[in-house]
């Protein structure tokens, strides 16, 4: 079975470029209003976050955020963290001897099954799995 590097996440990139031009849409407030919320999701990803915490955090109302963020990045606020939280899962399952599940809750994750299902859905692979193939090419 042939394993194949994890890519960077091409949807969020493009997302990123989107919001760029995107933002010139938005009113003052609300572009403001966006980027932190960006800036918070990058900083503090490893942290219990929420739409409402993040929300409260610029000012602006769940919902108005939520919104916002999907018209500026084309993707859901949950959607976003998850992908944060995701890339940077590899480097400690494959550079730490922590286990799946500490390694979920360093990455900011609250549960190991949702960790779980978010690294299957983006990898391919489950955690474990991904470990595995990737450690045993390591050490061909």
């Amino acid at each position: 079975m042939r394993v194949l590097p994890l890519k960077p996440n091409h949807k969020r990139i493009a997302a990123y470029h989107r919001s760029l031009a995107e933002f010139e849409k938005l009113g003052v407030k609300h572009e403001s209003a966006v980027r932190a919320a960006f800036q918070a999701l990058e900083e503090h990803s490893g942290e219990e976050l929420s739409l409402s915490k993040v929300a409260k955090a610029v000012n602006i109302s769940a919902n108005h955020l939520s919104e916002k963020f999907k018209q500026v990045t084309g993707v859901k606020f949950v959607d976003y963290i998850a992908q944060i939280r995701f890339e940077k899962a590899p480097d400690f399952l494959l550079n730490s001897n922590l286990r799946i599940s500490e390694i979920a809750f360093e990455v900011g994750f609250q549960s190991l099954s949702q960790f779980n299902r978010v690294f299957k859905r983006l990898s391919g692979k489950s955690p474990s799995a991904y470990r595995a193939v990737r450690l045993k090419r390591k050490s061909r």
